[in-house]
Formats: C-alpha cells, structure tokens, sequence
C-alpha cells in the first residue's frame, strides 16, 4: 500500500512556507522536505493580493517539489486573521431506534449538522469542535460512542472566519496550481505541533507569536476550548524599533532577531550597537537598554492581551500545563520569563521535534515552523479518519464469489447431510442467506 503523502502551506504574513509529509514505517509523522519564499500580498493573515500571493506560494511549492521529488496537486492551507469568531451552540440528531448503539458515523452526522447553522452575513464554518454530548438527557459525556440511545446532543464550539479572506486564499492556492483539500486554523495546527496530549488534558494555552498576528488556543481536559487571535505581533515590534530608533526596517529587523530582548532591566545601558550610516552618514549607535525597552513595551500590550483571553474564558486557573510559546517571536530572549512575570503562569517554548520520526533538521526545530509542520499533523490525522470511516469492506466481491462458489449443493438440489451431520440449503437459499448475511455484515461494521 502507498503511503500517504501530505502537503501543508503555512501562508504568513512574513513568509509562505510549503512542507511535504508522511510517516514512517513505524507510523510516525516525517517531514519529507520544505520550501519557503517570501510573503508578499499578505497583512496580519490576511491575503490581500491574490496576484502576488499566488507567486509566493508558488515559489515555496517549487522549491519543496525539487527537494522531494514530488509533485503537489492538493494541499492542506492555515488560516488567521482577527476576524476569527468563535460561537458557542447546541444541536441534536434522532437515532434510528430507541436503545441504538451510538456508532462513530452518528456523531460525526451530528457534527457534519452543525454545518448547517445559520451565521451573520459574510460568516463560513472553518472548524466544529464538540466540547461534550449528551444522550437521552444524560450530559456531561466526552465520548458517547458505544452507549446506547435514541436521541443524540452536542454542545459545539463553531469556528468561523471571514468568507472574502477564506475565497482570496483559496484563489490564491488555485492560482499557483494547487487545490485546497482543507483550510485549518492556524492555532490548532501549531498546537497539534507543540502540544502533546498530556498537556491538553491538564490545560494548557498555546500562543503563536508570528509575524502579523498572535494566535492563541486553549485547550482543557483534551478538548480545544478558545481560539483567538490578536493583531499585533513580530512586525509591530520591528516598526517600533524601527520608528524609536530612526533606523531602516531591515536594520530593525536585524536587532531584533540578534540582539532583542524582552526585559529592559537585564540589559546593560553601557552596552552598545553600532548601525551602519546610511550612504556615508555617521554609525548609528543604540544601546541594549534601549531595545529592550521597545521591545518590553510592546510585549507587554501582546501577552496583556493574551491574559485578556484567558481571564474572559475564566481559565487563568485551570492551566496546570502553563502557557506554552511558538512563532518566530518565541526566540525572543527572556520571553518566558516576561511572560511567567506579566500572567503568573508557568510558560515555555515549543518546538516541533518531538512528535516528529525520521530525520530532524535544526531548521524544523524552530518554533517559527510549528504551524507548517502542525499542517502536516493535522493533515495526516484527517486522512486516518476519513480512510477509517470509509474503509474497504473486509470481504471483497471476489471473495463473496468465492464463498458462494464453495456453497453450492449437489446437482439434484436434494437436501444433502454433510460431513459434520449439518444440513446444506438448496442452490437458491443458500445464495440469499449469504447475500443477507454479508449486507448485514455492512450495514452493522462500526468503526474500529
């Protein structure tokens, strides 16, 4: 059997980065190879020009197809952006008889229904996420397969973006050749990344700092909880350097990737920068203090805001797990420290490699990645999903051939003793008791 492969394409605001995945031989996830380009047409997640979007994620497939070998058709595609909404609400289905079996292809008919919600004008559904069902009135229930009843709720929380920001990335793909097979929410992928499920269950925030927006989920008892997203992130920081210190953007980018640090009190006032003029001026000189202190003041609105969240959703006290940091900002110095200061909960920073198989290279340990390689995690898990839901009977048309063949009687169709003392059915009812037994046989296989 061909192994599965997975394309992601983490579309930034900074850059477009394409990864190609699949797992191993023990089944664990591999990054195949990647492709990067620059993001040009693209503000705080979301496209605003299709045109130059397409270009750059076309060049970021080119360069992922030449180190692979592979040719991407179908993609899996993060999305962000501040229009991110997340509703909560309530739906049910009837079951077929009083006392059924709840089977994995009810809930999941149950969810597919919540599709059907009706949104503000300009809305679509990204993500339904159940956060617990109840069945026959009993509540409270994480996992109702395998119970029996008659009627079938859920408590969902709907994730829903704007539809012209989801259109133009999908046109965008389109235009670099490419088709959607699934959008994802950014946060969820980058969790999927580097969160494991221990730290979901115990409660935990996930806050990816990237470079036009700030993403965040929480997740509690195994279970996405929130999703936001804030406006602000890497970019804000560097125009601030960029304006505090009467420098050029990519100079500002340069200090603080360097030497940026997010305490102003552990930087030194004697510690100095030189910038070089520019054209034939005289070097700049800034000091560490002085950066830090830029970058604090504006880490300082980031992680408020992310306290905001928490506190709204009254989870500040339910994340034993802490906060835990990715996105390119989280290679900022002494961010965890800011953080464990502003919020009072513990935090670290995340990166990919420990859910990943084969080999690991230092670029895929970066927590800027988490969301690219989240996509590949995301996108193999709904592939084993839907191949689970709509697996191959376990008997082929040959083989039902075959039972019949074997079943045939003797040519007078006389009622004949076998060897065991067992009575043969004639030509004619035996063909029906197999055909009844083996659609039976699809009609009742549940899930795994």
């Amino acid at each position: 059997m061909e192994r599965e492969i997975v394309v992601g394409i983490d579309i930034g605001t900074t850059k477009i980065a394409v990864f190609i995945g699949s797992k191993d031989e023990n089944g664990k996830p591999i990054i195949l190879g990647m492709g990067k380009s620059e993001s040009i047409g693209v503000d705080r997640g979301i496209v605003k020009n299709i045109e130059q979007t397409s270009i750059s994620i076309r060049k970021a497939i080119e360069e992922a197809e030449e180190k692979t070998g592979f040719k991407v058709k179908e993609v899996f595609v993060g999305i962000a952006g501040n229009q991110i909404r997340n509703i909560q609400h309530r739906g049910n289905i009837m079951l077929e008889t009083k006392g059924h079996i709840i089977k994995e292809i009810d809930k999941e008919r149950l969810i597919k229904d919540q599709e059907n919600l009706v949104l503000q004008a300009g809305e679509k559904i990204i993500h339904v996420v159940p956060q617990n069902f109840i069945v026959d009135g009993e509540g409270d229930i994480i996992n109702p397969i395998g119970m029996p009843g008659s009627c079938l709720e859920g408590n969902f929380n709907i994730i829903t973006g704007n539809v012209n920001n989801i259109e133009n990335i999908v046109r965008s793909v389109e235009m670099a050749d490419c088709k959607v097979r699934n959008l994802i929410l950014e946060p969820i992928a980058s969790a999927e990344a580097v969160v494991n499920a221990s730290e979901k269950e115990a409660g935990v925030c996930l806050v990816d700092i990237g470079g036009g927006t700030t993403d965040i989920a929480i997740f509690h008892e195994g279970i996405l909880r929130h999703t936001a997203v804030i406006p602000l992130a890497g970019n804000v920081i560097t125009e601030d350097i960029k304006e505090g210190c009467s420098i050029i953007r990519t100079q500002a980018e340069a200090l603080k990737t360097r030497f940026g640090s997010c305490l102003a009190a552990s930087a030194k006032e004697d510690e100095i920068i030189a910038i070089p003029g520019f054209r034939g001026r005289e070097p700049r000189e800034i000091s560490m203090k002085t950066l830090a202190g830029i970058i604090q003041a504006r880490m300082n609105m980031i992680i408020e805001q992310v306290l905001f969240e928490i506190k709204s959703k009254k989870y500040e006290k339910k994340l034993i797990a802490g906060i835990v940091l990715s996105g390119g900002g989280a290679k900022m110095r002494d961010i965890v420290q800011l953080t464990e200061f502003l919020t009072a909960i513990e935090a670290r920073v995340g990166t990919p490699e420990d859910h990943l198989g084969g080999t690991i290279t230092e670029e895929m340990t970066h927590p800027m990645h988490a969301t690219g390689i989240g996509l590949i995690l995301e996108g193999l898990k709904k592939l084993e999903k839907e191949n689970r839901l709509n697996r191959t009977p376990m008997v082929s048309k040959l083989d039902e051939q075959d039972l019949l063949e074997q079943e045939e009687p003797l040519e007078d169709e006389s009622v004949e003793e076998d060897e065991k003392g067992k009575k043969k059915s004639s030509d004619s009812k035996t063909k029906t008791s197999i055909i009844s037994w083996l659609e039976g046989l699809f009609k009742e296989e549940g899930p795994e």
